[in-house]
């Protein structure tokens, strides 16, 4: 019991801590698509 409590501990900080890496990666759509052929 105890190596799962702890499993699903650090399944939750992996979670979370792969939510703000992924948060910074995004970027608008206006930024991600800006060629000098798209208009937006």
């Amino acid at each position: 019991m105890k190596s799962f409590a702890i499993a699903v501990v650090f399944a939750a900080i992996a979670a979370y801590g792969a939510s703000l890496v992924l948060a910074t990666y995004q970027r608008p759509v206006d930024v991600a698509y800006a060629t000098s052929s798209v208009r937006l």
